[in-house]
């Protein structure tokens, strides 16, 4: 991933630029022409191609006709809308606070049917416990410097959220590394709390838990960054900086390709259950 939000996105910019430009000269088209095809000026194609203008919904199916590629026009318009809006800077997110940030998906995770859930790095928010969310999101707040630390009030709005895990309509597919049972936030009464409950819900009809053993002989996949991805058409990335929104059809369907190779590695039921215990003896012999 690049470094940063802002350098991110312009690639993302210049990557739907490199596009709209093939398509130009795959016409065999001069800057002019395309220009007159479209009814723009000619210096607006050449800001396009060089990424210092974002083309609307709109310039993109205009350019796609004088190119007779109209096929591409949804995939680059999806490509071009990620590109301006997939960076959410954090410190945007969290000036109402970390409990504002919770509530504000709880609408979106009822209208959602299938969630699918990597993570390489702690226990998926939908699976956090109240001791052990509100651990972390006291970090996450002392880390980023937000100036009111609610992390214990957006546990408990996190963990109210998390109840439609018991909701019908709603499926759930989690993915973590083994790794991820022994990084301890809080304290081992609430990480050992934290494992517990993950053997509670990992057993939930509508909940399918797996985990991917560090024992792995063999890895066919390497550890991916922490991603959720729902009813294939949103990936959310969360980066210390940012969170990546993915929309791009091509892309989420790279992720959905790397979910279900992790799904492969992955053990389950009595399998999981065990690695899960194991981690909890670890916390205990270390009390």
């Amino acid at each position: 991933m690049p470094s940063s939000p802002s350098s991110s996105a312009q690639a993302a910019r210049e990557s739907v630029a490199r596009r709209l430009g093939d398509l130009r000269k795959g016409a065999g088209l001069t800057v002019t022409e395309l220009a007159d095809r479209c009814g723009w000026h000619h210096a607006k194609t050449s800001r396009v191609e060089n990424g210092r203008t974002a083309p609307s919904a709109k310039d993109i199916r205009l350019w796609c006709r004088a190119c007779g590629a109209d096929d591409q026009a949804g995939d680059l318009i999806a490509q071009s809308l990620s590109a301006e809006s997939m960076y959410r800077e954090w410190r945007l997110q969290v000036r109402g606070g970390l409990k504002r940030l919770q509530e504000s998906l709880v609408q979106f995770f009822h209208e959602t049917e299938l969630f699918r859930v990597y993570s390489s790095t702690m226990v998926p928010g939908l699976l956090q416990t109240e001791g052990y969310a509100a651990a972390l999101l006291s970090a996450i707040a002392d880390f980023r410097q937000i100036p009111v630390n609610d992390g214990p009030e957006a546990a408990v709005a996190r963990v109210e959220r998390s109840r439609v895990i018991h909701e019908p309509g709603h499926r759930f597919v989690f993915l973590v590394e083994e790794a991820v049972l022994y990084y301890q936030l809080g304290d081992a009464q609430a990480m050992a709390a934290q494992l517990g409950h993950l053997l509670t819900a990992g057993a939930l009809p509508a909940v399918s838990l797996g985990i991917i053993p560090m024992a792995l002989r063999e890895r066919g996949m390497w550890p991916h960054e922490t991603f959720h991805v729902y009813d294939d058409t949103l990936v959310s990335v969360e980066l210390t900086s940012a969170r990546l929104r993915i929309t791009q059809p091509s892309e989420v369907a790279l992720y959905l390709k790397a979910f279900e190779e992790l799904q492969g590695m992955a053990v389950y039921g009595g399998d999981a259950r065990a690695l899960i215990v194991k981690a909890i003896e670890a916390i205990d012999a270390l009390g």
